[in-house]
């Protein structure tokens, strides 16, 4: 098979964060030129200073910038770029935006826009899987349109079940359900996030294992059908779904499973036509049984564990692909096959969040970081000390990752990487992450090893005092997103100039304000948020109804005026595209003071029960 080629030199990146510094270092290691789009809020974000170019997307939030297509590929072709790299999240899986950027004469570092949109909706990936003999659960072959239908398949196939989002990721637009009362919530609440975070709200729903492993498969496929599998992970250290911890090669896993999930695969994806990297993912029970999940047809968060036991970089291979290398051609792949695994690596998800508060998410500003070094320690971060963690976007403040020559090793290293880090601001992950290296069921000396995806919420959270996991002080909030926009001139050209808001002095010789005015705009910005009659949120009179978190309000799930009880669910609110049920902590009557679309702070009043 004739396979063309392109030269990549000049590659965007349409992403932020973590993910947008270690595709711009590939495009460094390489000889390639990076260019960084960034929002509002990711003015002065770590990619940006590190990218070659960087350019403005001119908006705060993810709809206007990073899922904003339109003004991406108007973007890449004023920076002349020739190739476009959507990083993990946003439009990574966007079979239009694939389209797009080829549309416009640019080369997409990805799948090709057909194989997205087949293993991008988990039915049709269903379909494929069983064309395969790929093992997998019980569940629909469409998408479900009423609660009506859940119930059904509830009666037919027992609980609990999972309604989860066709085109959805990262445990966005999935809710498991134990009872059927909780059908009608647990649809609402997988059809919101699924719109919320990938613009379609379609959710199918399939049997749900109560205890099963999350265990993953790396590929890497080529333009001329050729698809090779590069190892397993295991990821199934979860809370909401969301990744904490992950491992390569999937620990204490039989030989028999690991070659059967691999096979699975890698027919998955060349019955797709798979090119670039991506990952298959599937559930293993206890007793041995096999489940696919689903194709991420992206890099992954947890590719550096990959990295480090096997030698490939995986980054960089997706941009070799994308120039018409065949696998072979790939270093470390030279021979086609599943390559040796060297050693054993874990990897922590840094994330800004307080596990003493159920992993309340906490944007803010990054006011110290101390990084751990020595053999065997990556710290593959998209902030720096005096950066900030946007609310607006996802929590990830770094990855730690561990490699040793044995697991054994690799959980001693981490334990002192993990003693050295420190991150003043911001909560962290870091005192949960040093808790679970002391969990028997994780360590899992006797080879009996008990961590599951509900792991944390079912046996560790119960048996730990889950106050001494608190995740730090909160210190500044953010500063304001919206940037101070004015006009220099040079060389008696007129100049669009656009500062950051957080640069308060300078601001205000951009835009002319006196310090008074300065003074006033800080307060605005830190005064609480206001009720809609213009009295202050905090009601002297019954018990307020608090934020757990920083985030949006979404939903409220009791009418104003309506009885309520203590421990009933009140409002849902949503923060870094995950959402969040807030509880009344007594009964009475409901007086609500915030409304849909308000955004709250931790611990501010939402309303009072008297």
């Amino acid at each position: 098979m004739t396979v063309e080629s392109r030269k990549i030199t000049k590659i965007l990146v349409a992403n932020r964060g973590e993910i947008a510094v270690r595709i711009i270092h590939a495009c460094h290691d390489t000889g390639r030129t990076a260019i960084a789009a960034y929002a509002d809020p990711d003015a002065d974000a770590l990619f940006v200073h590190l990218a070659d170019e960087a350019y403005a997307l001119h908006g705060a939030d993810a709809k206007s910038t990073y899922l904003n297509i339109d003004a991406i590929i108007e973007t890449a072709k004023k920076a002349h770029a020739d190739a476009i790299h959507p990083g993990y999240g946003f439009l990574a899986e966007n079979a239009d935006f694939a389209e797009a950027v080829v549309a416009a004469g640019m080369a997409w570092i990805g799948p090709g826009a057909d194989t997205i949109r087949m293993l991008g909706s988990k039915v049709e990936a269903r379909r494929i899987a069983a064309e395969v003999g790929a093992p997998m659960a019980p569940g629909t072959t469409e998408p479900v349109r009423d609660p009506s239908e859940v119930v059904a398949f509830a009666e037919r196939h027992g609980l609990p079940l999972a309604i989860k989002a066709v085109y959805g990721g990262g445990g966005r637009g999935l809710k498991v359900v134990h009872r059927l009362e909780d059908v009608r919530e647990a649809f609402m609440s997988a059809t919101h996030e699924a719109e919320l975070a990938f613009g379609n709200g379609d959710c199918f729903i399939e049997r749900f294992l109560a205890r099963p492993r999350h265990v993953e498969v790396q590929v890497l496929g080529d333009r001329t059908g050729s698809v090779v599998a590069v190892g397993t992970r295991d990821c199934s250290l979860q809370r909401r779904n969301q990744k904490l911890i992950e491992e390569a090669p999937a620990p204490f896993l039989p030989d028999e499973i690991t070659r059967r999930l691999e096979s699975a695969a890698v027919a998955i994806c060349k019955k797709a036509c798979y090119e670039s990297a991506g990952t298959v993912e599937f559930l293993v029970d206890p007793d041995g049984t096999m489940s696919f999940m689903e194709v991420n047809t992206r890099i992954q968060v947890e590719h550096p564990v990959t990295e480090a036991v096997t030698g490939v970089d995986l980054v960089a291979a997706q941009l070799a692909i994308a120039e018409g290398a065949r696998i072979r051609e790939i270093p470390g792949l030279e021979d086609g096959c599943t390559p040796a695994v060297h050693g054993h690596a874990i990897e922590f998800r840094i994330n800004a969040e307080d596990p003493a508060l159920g992993f309340v998410p906490f944007p803010g500003t990054v006011d110290g970081l101390r990084v751990p070094t020595g053999i065997g320690v990556r710290f593959d971060s998209g902030v720096a000390a005096g950066g900030t963690i946007p609310g607006q976007f996802d929590s990830m403040l770094a990855k730690l990752v561990i490699a040793a020559p044995s697991r054994e090793v690799c959980l001693a290293r981490a334990r002192r990487a993990l003693a050295e880090i420190a991150v003043a601001g911001i909560p962290t992950v870091v005192p949960f992450d040093r808790a679970v290296l002391e969990q028997p069921a994780f360590v899992a000396e006797d080879g009996d090893f008990g961590v599951y995806t509900r792991w944390i919420e079912e046996e560790f959270l119960p048996s730990v005092d889950v106050a001494a996991l608190s995740g730090g002080a909160c210190g500044r909030r953010a500063a304001p997103t919206d940037p101070v926009e004015s006009w220099i001139e040079i060389d008696g050209r007129r100049v669009r100039l656009g500062l950051p808001a957080g640069l308060a002095s300078l601001a205000s010789l951009a835009a002319g304000l006196s310090d008074s005015d300065e003074s006033d705009m800080q307060s605005a910005f830190l005064a609480p948020r206001m009720s809609d009659s213009g009295e202050s949120d905090n009601h002297g009179g019954g018990t307020p109804l608090e934020s757990t978190i920083t985030g949006t309000l979404v939903r409220w799930l009791a009418d104003d005026g309506a009885q309520v009880c203590e421990g009933d669910s009140i409002v849902v609110l949503e923060a870094m595209k995950m959402e969040t049920e807030i509880a009344a902590s007594a009964s009475g009557t409901l007086h609500r003071s915030a409304k849909v679309g308000d955004f709250a702070q931790y611990g501010e009043n939402l309303g009072f029960i008297e």
